[in-house]
C-alpha cells in the first residue's frame, strides 16, 4: 500500500489507517461490540501483512484496553520503527481534574498512562480528541509542546472542532514558538460533508493533514438503509449522526456505482473520500474480515468523474456534527 505524507510534516502514513476503536474488552466501557485481544489478532496482522501502516486509537476506547491491544498486537507483527500509533486525549478516564479536559495536569498524567498502555516509549501522533473550552489555549499548546519536547510524542494532532478554534490553536503556538498540529482528524464522508466549507480549505491552505473518522458514516453507506447491525442497534453517538434528507438517495447511489463497478458499497465510499484533495488517509474500523479487505482495496480504485458526480448529486447541507 502506498504511503502519504501527513500534510506538510515529515510523517508519512498509510492511504489507510486502522481504527482500533474496534478492538477492546466488551465489558470495558459503552461499546459493547469491540473485539478481544484474540478475536483482533487476525486484523492487526492482515493490515501489517498489507502495508497498512498507521494505527489509531484513543485513552478513552473501551478504557484504555484499545490501547492495550494495540501496543501489545503491534509489538507482535512488526517493529516500532515500522509502524505509526496514534492516540488521543480528552474524555473522562478518572476522577479528579487530571482525569480528563487538556489542562497540563490532564495531559501530562494521561500521556503517561497511554505510554504505558501501549508499552512504548513514543507516540507518533498524540491528538486532542475534542477542544476544550475550559482551559486557555495557551496552557494546552505550551502543554503539548513540553510533551512532545520531552520525547513522549513526534506529532501532534486536533480532531472534531470548529475551524476558527483549529486556527486559534495554531496561531497561539505560531506566536509563542510552540509545536505546531500536523492534522486534522474530523468526521467526513458521503453523508457529511460540511468540512468542505471551512476545515478542508483551511487546512490544505496551511498544510495539515485530513484523517477523517467515520469515512462510511458509521456504515450507513455499506449496506441498505434500513439494514441493522449489532453496532447500529448500540451506538447511540452514531443514531444522531445521520437520517437526513437525501442520505438515503446517497445510500442509494452508492449501490448503483458498487454493482455496475463489481465492487462492494464500501470500496466506492472509501474510494470517494481517497479522492479528494484534502484527505490524507481516511480512518477505518474493521470488526469483520471483509470490512479490511474493502479497506485495503479501496486504495487502489479509482473512480471515474462520472462516477463522483452521481455520488455527489443528491448531498444536501447538514448540520455540523461529532464534535
Amino acid at each position: 500500500m502506498d504511503t502519504i505524507r501527513l500534510g506538510d510534516a515529515g510523517l508519512a502514513v498509510s492511504r489507510i489507517i486502522l481504527g482500533c476503536m474496534s478492538y477492546g474488552a466488551p465489558d470495558r466501557g459503552s461499546h459493547e461490540w469491540t473485539l478481544p485481544i484474540d478475536a483482533a489478532r487476525p486484523f492487526y496482522r492482515r493490515a501489517v501483512e498489507a502495508g497498512i501502516t498507521a494505527f489509531d486509537t484513543a485513552n478513552v476506547y473501551s478504557d484504555g484496553t484499545s490501547e492495550e491491544i494495540t501496543g501489545a498486537l503491534l509489538t507482535e507483527f512488526a517493529r516500532r520503527d515500522e509502524v505509526v500509533i496514534a492516540t488521543k486525549v480528552h474524555g473522562r478516564m478518572g476522577p479528579g481534574p487530571n482525569g480528563s479536559g487538556l489542562s497540563r495536569g490532564a495531559i501530562m498524567t494521561q500521556v503517561d498512562a497511554s505510554l504505558r498502555r501501549l508499552g512504548t516509549d513514543y507516540i507518533d501522533l498524540y491528538q486532542i480528541h475534542r477542544f476544550d473550552p475550559e482551559v486557555p489555549i495557551a496552557e494546552t499548546m505550551a502543554a503539548l509542546h513540553d510533551v512532545v519536547k520531552a520525547g513522549k510524542a513526534r506529532y501532534i494532532g486536533a480532531s472534531s472542532m470548529w475551524t476558527w478554534q483549529l486556527a486559534e490553536m495554531q496561531h497561539a503556538a505560531d506566536v509563542e514558538g510552540l509545536t505546531r498540529f500536523v492534522s486534522m482528524q474530523d468526521q467526513y464522508s458521503l453523508l457529511q460533508r460540511e468540512e468542505e466549507r471551512e476545515m478542508h480549505p483551511y487546512c490544505v491552505d496551511t498544510g495539515v493533514g485530513v484523517i477523517p473518522w467515520s469515512p462510511l458514516a458509521r456504515g450507513k453507506l455499506t449496506r441498505d438503509w434500513d439494514e441493522t447491525t449489532a453496532r447500529g442497534d448500540t451506538d447511540a453517538f452514531g443514531s444522531t449522526l445521520y437520517d437526513q434528507e437525501g442520505d438515503r438517495r446517497i445510500v442509494d447511489a452508492v449501490r448503483r456505482v458498487a454493482e455496475a463497478r463489481g465492487v462492494s458499497r464500501a470500496q466506492v465510499a472509501l474510494a470517494w473520500v481517497l479522492a479528494q484533495p484534502a484527505v490524507t488517509a481516511p480512518i477505518v474500523g474493521a470488526t469483520k474480515p471483509q470490512h479490511l479487505e474493502d479497506a485495503i482495496a479501496a486504495a487502489d480504485l479509482q473512480l471515474t468523474d462520472d462516477e463522483l458526480d452521481v455520488l455527489e448529486a443528491d448531498y444536501v447541507p447538514h448540520a455540523p456534527s461529532g464534535f
